[in-house]
């Protein structure tokens, strides 16, 4: 039951950041304010605004400021007096949803490179650079933003701002280093992916799921899409987004706001701004119906129940309607004490493990997930059934005083523990400002949460999950026989 749990669980973390291709190291990377507009930087370098410190406040203890770079890099500052470490995370606006057509991975290849050395570092300098000064350092790459982090010991700040800098503004990726990095991609692609159950499923389902929308497109991108990615096109996508008129420098820890922008302007400030390539606007398009996903593995021994809807993002919801979700993923499937794992397996023994996620932090849709894993003899089809039920009882029946309580509670209380990390504070708010919300929506999150009535839960339960906007997959093992793969189909 364990290992059932530790494998699908895995369905649900890969769609928690709307495409997620991590790289956490502490040497290398492993393999594995609202935005602002040109015209609005500009208005703003004119109005003489940019550079001046603002402070966003709730409490004489609790304060974030936010400033601007003439050169239009965003700059965000969380002190934390109290934590022995700095985190810096630096956020690009470009992600696998801006690969140019034709192309597939490239925004993931090209994180990638960053570690691959500049003029003044080559090779592994950077990594090398950072960990000799008793620090670490990684990048992820998502649909919607590129980041890397470091941290640090208070003193080596500005030495990790000035790489980060140097790798802004001249990365130096040569032939070789592109080769080997696609033969590392291709690797990973094989052993992360293709040869992974749950992942492929998830890719395949993400697939149907967004139709043509680049939500759609594996972050890491297809194998054909890695091997079409040159050294010349990764030049071309790195001068067209990398720049700091597209970026977002967060700085969490035992830092001052003073002392940040001095080090911001001494490293960042020398840089210019760039002419970016405008961000495409994707249209979502229309799901007439409900998909059906098989896929018999051999690379798995245990059947798997999946589905995903399409629903609102945070960006594009109405107020209360994106922290009603996340508190109707809670509820149906945030613990061992919601109501699938309650009802398929504590009550009625049809699966050994179940939950349920809701990742809306995305520039365009969000996805609402669901997986089940069968008890031995129990028959996809009646796993599907027993799900279908209890998210239509959702949507059509009071979601009662005592479920709603709990929910915001285990919510609450998670947004408590990242306060207590600076590395997820600084993810918190840069995560917001990359997709366009802004530092308040941040900071207010707990009581919209708080406010939430139990209707408005009800209310997205029958709006959001519906069929038309459902993807359901079956994953069995190779062998588990066509009689199975016939029972759940229509």
């Amino acid at each position: 039951m364990a290992f059932s749990r530790t494998i699908a669980r895995s369905f649900i973390l890969a769609g928690i950041a709307c495409g997620f291709a991590p790289a956490l190291s502490a040497v290398a990377p492993s393999r594995s304010m609202p935005a602002l507009s040109e015209p609005q930087r500009a208005a703003a370098r004119a109005n003489g605004k940019l550079g001046r410190l603002d402070e966003t406040t709730t409490s004489a203890r609790s304060r974030i400021y936010q400033f601007v770079l003439q050169n239009g890099l965003e700059v965000v500052v969380v002190p934390d007096l109290k934590s022995p470490r700095v985190t810096q995370m630096l956020w690009y606006r470009v992600g696998a949803d801006d690969d140019p057509p034709g192309y597939s991975g490239l925004a993931n290849f090209l994180e990638k490179m960053m570690f691959r050395g500049t003029r003044a570092l080559p090779g592994h300098g950077f990594v090398r650079t950072v960990a000799s000064n008793g620090g670490i350092a990684g990048g992820f790459t998502t649909h919607d933003y590129t980041t890397y982090y470091e941290q640090v010991p208070p003193g080596r700040l500005r030495l990790v701002m000035g790489l980060e800098a140097d790798r802004m503004s001249d990365l130096n990726p040569t032939e070789v280093s592109v080769e080997r990095e696609r033969k590392l991609l291709l690797r990973d692609r094989r052993n992360d992916v293709d040869r992974n159950a749950q992942a492929l499923l998830k890719e395949q389902m993400d697939a149907a799921l967004f139709l043509s929308h680049p939500y759609g497109k594996p972050v890491i991108g297809w194998s054909a899409g890695i091997r079409h990615i040159d050294r010349h096109s990764l030049d071309d996508f790195y001068v067209r987004h990398y720049a700091p008129n597209n970026a977002i420098l967060v700085v969490a820890g035992d830092v001052t706001a003073d002392a940040v922008r001095a080090n911001a302007e001494a490293s960042f400030g020398k840089l210019t701004a760039r002419q970016l390539r405008p961000r495409a606007e994707h249209a979502q398009p229309p799901r007439v119906g409900p998909t059906a996903v098989w896929i018999h593995s051999r690379y798995t021994h245990h059947r798997m129940f999946a589905r995903e809807y399409r629903v609102v993002s945070y960006p594009d919801a109405r107020p209360g309607q994106a922290e009603a979700l996340d508190i109707l993923a809670q509820i149906l499937g945030g613990d061992d004490t919601a109501e699938l794992y309650r009802d398929l397996v504590m009550r009625d023994r049809l699966a050994v493990d179940a939950a349920a996620s809701y990742a809306g932090m995305c520039r365009d849709a969000g996805t609402f997930s669901i997986y089940a894993v069968p008890r031995p003899g129990v028959p996809l089809r009646r796993l599907d059934r027993a799900v279908s039920a209890l998210i239509a009882r959702l949507g059509h029946s009071r979601v009662s005083p005592r479920a709603l309580a709990r929910a915001k509670a285990a919510l609450l209380a998670e947004a408590a523990a990242r306060r207590t990390s600076n590395f997820a504070q600084a993810n918190a708010y840069g995560q917001a400002l990359a997709i366009g919300l802004t530092v308040q929506d941040v900071r207010n999150w707990p009581a919209r949460i708080k406010r939430v009535r139990a209707h408005e839960v009800e209310r997205v339960a029958a709006r959001e999950l519906v069929p038309a906007q459902s993807v359901t997959g079956y994953l069995l093992p190779v062998g588990d026989g066509g009689a199975a793969l016939r029972r759940v189909q229509p």
